[in-house]
């Protein structure tokens, strides 16, 4: 996938959520104007990759505790000058959990974005303010495999009951993102294709 295929993703993703076009133009105008939009360096903000992931055999939900921020959140990361953001997705779950095999949903027809998110980043030590626009993509994985946390910036990761999980999240962009993705799934069966 390359910025072009992404503009494409997010016109298609402007048609089936009118509502959200504020969010959609944001990252469009990034991507559009800035040539270094995938990578860390770029400000006022960056292109960021991140996947709400379910259990191909329970519709459980994988999530992060993440160390600095201290809450539970989707599995997912910087791009690092990766245009192709599912792919750079999936490799975030790859590197955050240690499972392997993950599939995109739908499964047919190409990449479907699930969900944006423009949200600021607070300033450290070495680095200003600025903004994650986050592409968010529905992954599926077998939970059959055991997790193997391999980085630092979690404390933990783990499966949680899907059913009514938006309930218990303390963020209403991460509640949006299950909805989106509870919405999907009961029009699909659990198990293998």
């Amino acid at each position: 996938m390359d910025r072009d295929a992404l503009l494409g993703l997010l016109d298609d993703y402007a048609r089936r959520h009118p509502d959200e076009s504020a969010t959609t133009e944001r990252i469009r105008r990034l991507v559009h104007e800035h040539e270094r939009a995938f990578h860390r360096d770029c400000l006022p903000g960056h292109v960021t990759a991140s996947a709400w992931i379910v259990s191909r055999e329970s519709r459980q939900v994988l999530l992060t505790h993440h160390r600095k921020l201290g809450r539970w959140l989707q599995l997912g990361g910087h791009v690092d000058g990766q245009t192709d953001v599912l792919a750079a997705a999936i490799r975030e779950a790859e590197e955050e959990s240690g499972l392997a095999g993950f599939r995109p949903l739908p499964d047919a027809g190409g990449p479907v974005v699930l969900d944006l998110d423009v949200h600021v980043i607070p300033a450290r030590a070495s680095e200003p303010a600025h903004e994650h626009h986050d592409v968010r993509f529905l992954l599926e994985v077998s939970q059959a495999q055991p997790i193997r946390r391999q980085v630092a910036e979690s404390m933990a990761v783990r499966w949680f009951e899907g059913a009514g999980i938006e309930a218990r999240l303390e963020e209403e962009s991460l509640a949006r993102m299950a909805r989106k993705a509870s919405d999907w799934l009961g029009r699909r069966p659990i198990g293998p294709p």
